[in-house]
């Protein structure tokens, strides 16, 4: 199954660069490369691509707001965005996985991870720059460390919480996979169960809440 992605970068450069790496890979297919934020949110209700990879700097809409339109909270069937910038501020990822993205990556992360990031997101996983992860979610963490984040009604067991400590490190399945030494598809069981029991839409939120309630320090 091909993965169709809409690149939105204002640089004509980059926008070449990302097609030409994607569309090399037998299983992407770039629908769509725009320069600025407007045109990308009218290219992707247009074609619904699977995958919206989104620069944050941008003319007449920035990626954060291209990003809430597209993915935030309340939007009914939200698309998969992966924020791929130069900048690696704190504010730029916060808002960025806030606002729904499914994935946050420096321009310098490599053609490797840049698809990797657009192949997790297309499965509805998400994947963020290891570079930026911890430190991340540690700075999530620190304006919440005094009043914590709100407990789940249904409390996580032990092997959930384990997992949980694993995501919030930046681990993939597979590696948590390995440390805990059980299946793969353990792994997504679990993960399923604690995002019902933290109504978190992805791995992403999975750690910020590790890291606001102190599971994690």
């Amino acid at each position: 199954m091909t993965i169709r992605v809409l690149i939105a970068d204002d640089q004509e450069l980059v926008r070449t660069g990302f097609q030409m790496i994607l569309d090399a890979q037998p299983d992407i297919e770039v629908v769509a490369a725009v320069a600025d934020g407007a045109d990308a949110v009218e290219a992707a209700r247009r074609l619904r691509p699977d995958v919206c990879l989104l620069d944050i700097r941008m003319p007449r809409l920035d990626g954060l707001e291209v990003t809430r339109i597209l993915a935030g909270p309340g939007v009914e069937s939200p698309m998969r965005v992966v924020i791929v910038t130069t900048f690696d501020l704190d504010e730029y990822v916060y808002g960025a996985l806030r606002a729904g993205a499914a994935g946050f990556l420096l321009k310098d992360s490599g053609p490797t991870l840049l698809i990797e990031a657009i192949r997790a997101a297309a499965a509805g996983d998400a994947l963020v720059s290891p570079s930026v992860t911890v430190r991340l979610l540690q700075h999530l963490a620190h304006p919440r460390t005094g009043n914590g984040s709100q407990s789940p009604n249904d409390p996580l067991t032990e092997r959930e919480l384990d997992v949980v400590r694993l995501v919030a490190r930046g681990r993939t399945n597979q590696e948590v996979a390995g440390e805990l030494f059980v299946s793969l598809s353990t792994v997504k069981t679990h993960l399923g169960s604690i995002q019902v029991k933290l109504g978190a839409r992805n791995r992403v939120e999975i750690a910020a809440w590790a890291w606001e309630s102190g599971v994690v320090s």
